[in-house]
């Protein structure tokens, strides 16, 4: 015992700080390492073509033996969207709750992964041993059903990680939020919590999700003669549940659009977290048989994403859906930050079409304002502080709570991916720092695009490409065809005759010099082409397209 008593516990967060999205912790002791939660990140502007961001686990592939699971909180793509790529690297068990796994699972046929990972479901209240550890599931309320906190119990002491929580008396499904549950154990003495700081800038109690479900009602009754259009997240069931409920009340077909949106209806009601009575949900085709004030769409696109449902519908993109004058387009949720612009360029285009947008007050938050968060403080009574998941702007706002409830400073700890924070009772310290990153995934590629294609592509975004192409004699070292030149992006060669043939004499001219210098190596004749023509396309167009040229041989 003597050993496990110098240990300290290792909490290393491999994504998920700075950011919203790609979360992923690993907790280690000794022989053991659990990750809790393995999320992806939706790329910025500057990531041309990329699909997605996956966290880079250089540290759990090196200490593969030690892994002993994925625990995972709750089912959004920021927690599970990078478990498919991952597990091909690193098969280890997954234990989640039961909607949790349903929608790993969905995720998993499509990658063909179902009868090669271990998972298994539990229940609220329900602990699992896995190496040094034992995890124990709390129930908690959230945008999504069946979140979970976690209980995490080390031979250093207990960590307490809420993953994205609120607290909600009266959710829409289901139980309230333990509460107790925190009561207790924070009674037997916890080492440290980390906590939801998503909406930890902002003051008081977060709504409830049931209050949604009457200005639903509202809008319903306010736009009786219309077809009603609501966009809202895939994965929040209870909001779709409510719409289901109000398109019931008056009278209403609903149909689903969206891939992702029918995944999840299907796993949900298919799970019974989802009760859509008979006769309510009709097949797209079947619309026509309706008159549009019968009808609700729900639909992907909240965010503005381009390949959204309610995207297409508003670009005359989409090939069963058109938007018409009368309709009522209702947006149920909020902007993720980042995204302001390609919401609003939708709500323009809705508008041109002559249709009514509604976006106000039709979402609440599925995290934790300040007294939430000051709530379970006081409950868990944590000596050690980590809040995570956001930017650094919502850490620092969870720390200030935190200080404000008697939290000592240097007992708060505001990391950075890739720190290792050591714990124990006696004394906590930043000791390390491990490998993290974000890898790009495009199409089938993952990893394959890395900062030097991201450069090349923005290059070409920006100011183009010019090809030269010629041909050189094998040994006498003569120009037998060429040098031709060929644009792409950089300007309009129709109208730049004169500057296209200036280029091709620059080229001529230098590769001329080289072979009366007698200059054999390919490698530098390229060269010197590339930093002619890159200084006379400077100098007339104050441009640096890309230029690429191409010796042939014959």
């Amino acid at each position: 015992m003597s050993k496990q008593e110098k240990q300290s516990l290792k909490i290393i967060p491999l994504g998920g700080l700075e950011q919203i999205g790609m979360n992923i912790t690993a907790f280690e002791y000794d022989d053991s390492i659990v990750v809790v939660d393995c999320g992806m990140a939706f790329p910025d502007d500057e990531m041309l073509g990329i699909d997605m961001v996956i966290p880079d686990i250089s540290y759990l592939l090196e200490n593969s033996d030690k892994v002993k699971g994925f625990v995972i909180t709750h089912g959004h793509e920021d927690h599970i969207g990078a478990l498919p790529y991952i597990l091909k690297q690193l098969n280890v068990p997954i234990y989640a709750t039961k909607l949790t796994i349903g929608l790993i699972e969905n995720k998993f046929q499509e990658h063909d992964l179902m009868n090669t990972t271990r998972r298994k479901t539990i229940q609220f209240g329900q602990s699992i041993n896995l190496g040094c550890f034992r995890i124990e599931f709390i129930k908690t309320n959230h945008s999504i059903q069946d979140a979970a906190a976690l209980a995490i119990y080390s031979p250093a002491g207990i960590v307490v990680h809420t993953g994205d929580f609120k607290v909600d008396y009266t959710p829409v499904y289901g139980d309230a939020i333990d509460l107790q549950r925190f009561a207790e154990i924070g009674k037997k003495g916890v080492l440290a919590m980390m906590c939801d700081s998503t909406n930890a800038e902002r003051p008081g109690f977060t709504m409830s999700e049931r209050t949604v479900g009457g200005t639903i009602d509202s809008l319903f009754a306010e736009n009786m003669n219309s077809r009603i259009i609501i966009a809202t997240f895939a994965s929040n069931v209870d909001r779709v549940q409510q719409i289901i409920n109000s398109a019931k009340k008056f009278d209403r077909k609903v149909v689903v659009q969206g891939r992702s949106m029918e995944n999840v209806i299907a796993t949900a009601s298919e799970l019974g977290y989802l009760s859509i009575p008979e006769h309510t949900l009709i097949d797209i085709n079947e619309m026509k048989n309706y008159p549009d004030e019968k009808m609700v769409l729900v639909t992907t696109g909240s965010q503005g994403e381009s390949m959204a449902a309610l995207s297409r519908m508003a670009a005359d993109l989409h090939k069963k859906v058109t938007i018409k004058p009368n309709d009522t387009i209702i947006f149920s949720s909020h902007p993720i930050p980042g995204n302001e612009k390609a919401v609003s360029n939708v709500i323009n285009e809705l508008y041109e079409k002559g249709a009514k947008v509604i976006f106000q007050d039709v979402h609440v938050s599925g995290h934790a304002c300040q007294e939430e968060i000051k709530l379970l403080y006081s409950l868990v009574r944590p000596k050690y502080a980590i809040p995570v998941h956001g930017e650094f702007r919502h850490l620092t706002a969870q720390a200030n709570i935190a200080k404000s409830l008697g939290i000592d400073t240097e007992n708060i700890f505001l990391l950075h991916s890739g720190d290792v924070l050591s714990l124990s009772e006696e004394k906590a310290e930043v000791v390390d720092k491990v490998q993290t990153g974000g890898i790009m995934v495009d199409g089938l590629g993952v990893g394959d695009v890395g900062n030097i294609v991201l450069r090349d592509r923005q290059k070409l975004s920006e100011d183009g490409i010019i090809i030269v192409v010629f041909t050189l004699e094998r040994y006498g070292r003569q120009v037998l065809a060429g040098p031709d030149i060929v644009s792409r992006g950089f300007v309009y060669v129709r109208e730049s005759e004169d500057l296209m043939d200036e280029a091709h004499i620059v080229a001529e001219e230098t590769i001329n010099d080289c072979l009366n210098n007698h200059m054999t190596d390919w490698a530098r004749i390229k060269s010197a082409v590339k930093d002619a023509l890159s200084s006379f396309v400077w100098k007339r167009t104050k441009r640096r397209p890309m230029i690429l040229p191409i010796i042939m041989e014959a």
